[in-house]
């Protein structure tokens, strides 16, 4: 069977081999599995019940990661969306005073359209419609956006209110222990050792098990339960939980538009800029693979409505396998099957404290500078919006804002300087519809 598998998703081409995917997976999974535990929290503000959300993330993660490995056959791996998942609480539930049954049908339409789009194939052609350098730009603005979580979770960068952001006490354990955790991996890179990501996680959290953190209890604590079972009478109270005729009873499309529009240059920004990385865009700027990609992206948005999750998109922390070498979909399907075991499995998912995956964040986000060598510097009709893409990731956030900030200023300075050769229309139209989307 592993043999089969391996020429499926084409290992003698590719030149990778079953023990590169598994450690590849094992780190995306090691670095994403924060979501487990974060998601509920967030869903939870909007009055989902928490262990049900967490199983729903599990559950709708791992189909998605699945689909994406079997069927687009790439290493990405696919989880609810940071940000998506707060607007789903706070602006959507919160905000508008919708039941989150009301939201979940939002997400299941927004995951429908997805799919069309996917299939016509309407993102297909916004892919390749986007510039090179903005592509190229578009990993190294993901790099430092991954950088600057893992710089905030490890306590290194802290908000400020005199300058946004400053820097944090270097006292505190826990901004020690991911300060060792970094130079821990930095070593054994340095050192070329096969794994350095992944062993670098597990080393700290070792290390965490025996330095008591702020709160005076060990940074890492193993609570002795390695399996819980799942609670199914639980999961039942999300799971095809969504109300679809209320999103659309009560006339709640901008919240769909919303739901829909960000969702879909996330992970176009995102995918983009993974792909750059595992170094097969083409001159057009398309890539092996890409309209799967995007099919399994929209099944994982429905998917996870169903199980009772917000919308599910490609996660940029999928740079963190990639980096480990991985190159096919074997990937994410190690990566898809530990989230569908941490349903069993998730006490041992939650032993790894945040202080031990953010160092790993911060070397994923310096791996993905590198395709800033290859950007074009002496147009700058081309360099400047690369610069807008890059910073504004970090800045806003967001993936999604980096690109469309991009994208705007690429179009705008195109025109200014009578390059319109360079204009296609699918780019127009998307300058468009950006107008519009930051007007209302």
């Amino acid at each position: 069977m592993f043999g089969a598998l391996a020429k499926y998703f084409g290992f003698r081409e590719k030149g990778t081999s079953w023990s590169n995917e598994i450690i590849a997976g094992l780190t995306t999974f090691v670095t994403m599995a924060y979501i487990l535990f974060v998601n509920p929290n967030i869903l939870g503000d909007a009055g989902m019940p928490k262990s049900a959300v967490l199983m729903a993330t599990a559950i709708g993660a791992g189909i998605a990661t699945l689909t994406m490995g079997l069927y687009a056959k790439l290493p990405f791996a696919l989880a609810p969306g940071m940000g998506l998942n707060a607007y789903f609480a706070y602006s959507v539930c919160h905000g508008f005073g919708l039941p989150w049954q009301v939201a979940l049908g939002a997400v299941f339409i927004d995951g429908i359209i997805f799919l069309i789009l996917s299939i016509l194939p309407v993102r297909k052609w916004i892919i390749q419609s986007i510039p090179l350098n903005i592509k190229l730009a578009t990993s190294v603005g993901i790099g430092l956006f991954i950088a600057l979580i893992g710089l905030r979770s490890a306590g290194i960068v802290v908000k400020s209110d005199a300058t946004l952001v400053t820097l944090g006490s270097l006292k505190t354990p826990e901004t020690l222990l991911s300060i060792f955790g970094i130079i821990v991996i930095a070593l054994l890179m340095a050192l070329n050792v096969k794994g350095n990501i992944l062993l670098g996680i597990i080393i700290t959290t070792i290390v965490g098990a025996f330095v008591k953190g702020s709160n005076g209890e060990y940074i890492t604590h193993f609570t002795g339960n390695i399996i819980a079972l799942p609670n199914w009478g639980e999961f039942s109270k999300t799971f095809l939980s969504l109300d679809i005729l209320g999103a659309l009873k009560w006339g709640f499309f901008s919240i769909i538009f919303t739901f829909t529009f960000v969702d879909m240059f996330d992970t176009v920004g995102t995918i983009s800029g993974l792909a750059s990385k595992l170094n097969i865009l083409k001159e057009d700027g398309s890539f092996e693979g890409a309209e799967r990609a995007l099919v399994s992206d929209a099944v994982g948005t429905i998917a996870g409505a169903l199980c009772g999750t917000s919308t599910i998109t490609t996660y940029i922390e999928s740079a963190a396998g990639i980096a480990e070498g991985g190159k096919t979909g074997a990937v994410s399907l190690v990566t898809g099957l530990l989230f569908l075991l941490s349903i069993i499995l998730w006490p041992l998912a939650g032993i790894i404290p945040s202080a031990a995956t953010a160092p790993a964040l911060v070397i994923v986000g310096f791996l993905m500078m590198e395709p800033i060598l290859k950007i074009n510097f002496k147009d700058i009709a081309e360099a400047l919006p690369a610069f807008v893409t890059i910073i504004a990731m970090p800045f806003t956030y967001s993936v999604a804002n980096g690109l469309i900030l991009g994208i705007l200023s690429y179009v705008l300075l195109k025109i200014l300087t009578g390059k319109f050769k360079d204009l296609n229309p699918v780019l127009i139209i998307l300058s468009i519809l950006f107008i519009l989307y930051f007007a209302f």
